[in-house]
């Protein structure tokens, strides 16, 4: 992920071994994390039993938000390709009890078609 994509908001993929060992301590007792993203100092996890969105607050990044999240709460989502002039793709995610959707920015190297499969297999579970 190049920093002008992580400036504009636009997330990229990290390796998921690297995720695994990096948020070990959120994970509970066999969880696994499936694919991860990496958003300048923030993160979205998805393991094998809840979507997860990590927010580093403030200018040093200590005080840091978990938002948990099961994918039995995801009503439904939707993704909007790259396009020729707009260099990103979006991924919305609706939560029961939510009308305003989560929004998440993906840059041209995250294939986005594999996040949909991703939560599609695991939100049809």
């Amino acid at each position: 992920m190049g920093l002008m994509d992580g400036i504009m908001g636009n997330a990229g993929q990290m390796e998921p071994a690297q995720a695994q060992q990096e948020f070990q301590r959120l994970l509970g007792n066999g969880e696994q994390i499936y694919s991860a993203y990496i958003l300048i100092r923030d993160a979205m996890l998805f393991t094998n039993r809840r979507l997860i969105l990590v927010d580093k607050q403030g200018l040093s990044g200590r005080k840091v938000s978990y938002h948990s999240i099961p994918y039995r709460a995801i009503t439904h989502f939707s993704v909007e390709t790259a396009g020729t002039f707009d260099l990103d793709a979006e991924l919305l995610v609706w939560i029961s009890g939510s009308d305003t959707p989560l929004q998440k920015r993906f840059n041209r190297q995250v294939d986005i078609y594999e996040v949909q499969g991703i939560l599609s297999h695991f939100v049809g579970v």
